[in-house]
């Protein structure tokens, strides 16, 4: 069993109060959405304590926050650990800022010990995690996995109508003690530390979810078309009402896909029925279908039985249906090296862990994609998240950020012993 420096939990809890009052709501939470004001003043407290120490910081023209702390060897490519500082309009003081501000106290506990690593560890502050504001979500992460931002985002404005181009000129404009980076530079690994955001851990008593992977995500939208017609003289032999196809195919689906399979998830998150009068069998509903599952193969057979079951929901109405698919991220599966490093550091800190798969799609999936990669998770309260009433226990953001510290010094050492036997 190794001897590690114990990381300032004094320190990062006072962090995290600091922050949470960027962006505070009355209610507790805080609403600081990517690229707001908010969001900038949030990213300018980091690089100023960040300079104050005597480290570099930089962004990419995503607006993705880096602060480095060198190592032996400089020409290394660096290792990554971090989260987010942006948060939902109603969101949680714990969600990314707990990952970013706790990777943050592990290069100032490496400072404050003299412990010199023969890489440079970077913290990542990812730009527009949430999605709130601006859509996608893990925007930051996508286009630094993809090398480059894609076409279409230039075009994309905020729900508050706001122009994407125009907050994140801004947003790049607004740090100019930042130096300036490519994307997709060459990475050695990512480790990161979340909030599980459901109820597991807290149910289980358990500090720490080692996460093996992220479920992939489908985002359908069907229609279903049929015949709109008066609702009080239309009787039911010449009714071709789309409402009753989705209802009936709804009631299939939510009694088959969830109940025989633990791992699976269906969520109809918006339904829409044109044109919408009180007084008319509608023409047309339109709903949005969220599916989930950590196998690829299963959410294949999962789209093509929410197709056949509409398809004959669809035809006992004689209604019309079309389906197609919006949003398509296959399941993740991080990097063994890393998932080890994490157990051993649980271990050695006498913490019980648990293996589990995300649920929530996070920046680790994207970067998974480009270097051995792995997340813990800690409990929060009720697991809840995406909400003011967020709240996780001092112990556990503590507990979180030494099992960062540890097991990224453990996965480093992992790293170089594989590299060593490779060479």
């Amino acid at each position: 069993m190794k001897q590690y420096t114990q990381v300032n939990g004094e320190r990062l809890l006072k962090r995290l109060d600091d922050f949470a009052a960027i962006g505070a709501t009355p209610a507790g939470g805080v609403n600081r959405q990517a690229l707001s004001p908010e969001d900038r003043k949030a990213r300018a407290l980091l690089a100023g304590l960040a300079i104050e120490r005597g480290f570099t910081v930089f962004q990419d023209k995503m607006a993705n926050l880096f602060i480095r702390r060198e190592g032996k060897n400089k020409a290394s490519p660096p290792f990554l650990i971090g989260s987010h500082l942006d948060s939902q309009p109603t969101g949680g003081r714990y969600d990314g800022a707990l990952g970013t501000l706790a990777a943050f106290e592990v290069l100032e506990t490496l400072e404050d010990g003299g412990v010199e690593t023969d890489v440079p560890i970077e913290v990542v502050a990812w730009t527009n995690e949430e999605g709130s504001r601006f859509a996608p979500g893990t925007m930051g992460s996508m286009a630094f996995s993809l090398g480059q931002i894609p076409e279409e985002w230039h075009e994309l404005r905020g729900t508050d109508g706001v122009s994407f181009q125009d907050a994140l000129t801004e947003t790049l404009g607004a740090l100019p003690v930042a130096k300036q980076r490519k994307l997709c530079f060459p990475i050695l690994g990512y480790l990161e530390l979340h909030i599980e955001q459901g109820p597991t851990l807290e149910k289980e008593n358990i500090p720490i979810g080692v996460v093996t992977g992220i479920q992939g995500t489908r985002w359908l939208e069907v229609t279903v078309t049929g015949q709109a017609a008066h609702a009080g003289t239309t009787q039911l032999t010449f009714r071709r009402d789309p409402m009753v196809a989705v209802a009936s195919a709804l009631h299939t689906l939510h009694s088959t896909i969830m109940p025989m399979d633990e791992n699976a998830r269906l969520t109809v998150g918006r339904i829409a029925a044109y044109p919408g009068s009180i007084n008319a069998i509608p023409g047309s509903v339109t709903l949005t279908i969220d599916l989930r599952h950590p196998e690829s193969d299963r959410l294949d057979a999962i789209e093509a039985e929410v197709l056949d079951v509409f398809k004959v929901s669809a035809a006992a109405q004689s209604c019309q249906i079309d389906l197609h698919k919006t949003f398509d991220m296959s399941p993740a599966s991080f990097s063994g090296i890393s998932i080890n490093s994490i157990e051993t550091a649980a271990r050695d800190l006498g913490l019980a862990f648990k293996p589990m798969v995300s649920g929530a799609f996070h920046d680790a999936l994207y970067i998974s994609r480009l270097a051995p990669t792995a997340m813990i998770f800690v409990p929060c309260r009720e697991g809840l998240s995406h909400n003011e009433a967020e709240y996780v226990e001092p112990e556990h953001r503590v507990a979180g950020a030494q099992i960062l510290f540890q097991s990224t010094l453990e996965v480093l050492d992992a790293l170089s012993i594989d590299s060593r036997r490779l060479s």
